[in-house]
């Protein structure tokens, strides 16, 4: 992990550690898509909603999508924002508010896509996620320091073909530890 407070966490998986109190983040992995002296950005990957993306579809009057969508489940994104939807997946970016991470991730926010999506034209490996997760100048900084989260460069596997209940793991698995073994308490000499 790299504690230079120049160092973008861009394109980094953001993995809560055991000590994490505040339960919109607890046993959470978080994909950062923008990270700057501004603050940082990201996506949970790991957290369903009670809600399908056949639901999203009907709420946003999308209409003949294939009934695979309807046990498809949206993802808690984040804490803020929690309206707006945001689609993490590979490329192309063909779409009219994409941008391109890294590693050929992309996110989307335009409806465009899940038009596409609904009719088996969109991205063949996406995340749909409603609301994001964000940090003021600083920040996250500050939490890292306090022994809140690890980080380790994204793996596009673990974001998109791994199943979002072992997201956690499989990304602990990349630093070549067990977080289950690492105690909550922080030290300081």
């Amino acid at each position: 992990m790299d504690t230079n407070s120049n160092a973008s966490l861009k394109n980094h998986f953001l993995i809560a550690m055991p000590a994490m109190e505040d339960p919109n983040f607890s046993h959470s992995i978080t994909y950062i898509c923008e990270h700057n002296e501004n603050g940082a950005m990201g996506i949970m990957i790991n957290r369903p909603l009670n809600l399908s993306l056949g639901e999203v579809f009907e709420h946003l009057d999308i209409e003949n999508y294939d009934e695979q969508f309807d046990h498809q489940s949206v993802l808690e994104g984040g804490p803020v924002q929690t309206e707006m939807g945001f689609v993490l997946h590979r490329l192309p970016q063909d779409w009219q508010s994409t941008v391109i991470m890294e590693e050929g991730i992309c996110l989307t926010t335009s409806r465009d896509i899940l038009d596409d999506i609904a009719n088996n034209k969109g991205p063949k490996d996406s995340i749909v996620a409603l609301g994001y997760a964000g940090w003021g100048g600083g920040q996250l900084e500050e939490e890292m320091q306090s022994n809140t989260w690890i980080t380790v460069k994204a793996d596009p596997e673990v974001l998109f073909s791994t199943p979002q209940e072992k997201r956690w793991e499989a990304a602990t698995q990349l630093l070549g530890i067990d977080l289950s073994l690492i105690s909550p308490d922080v030290g300081h000499s």
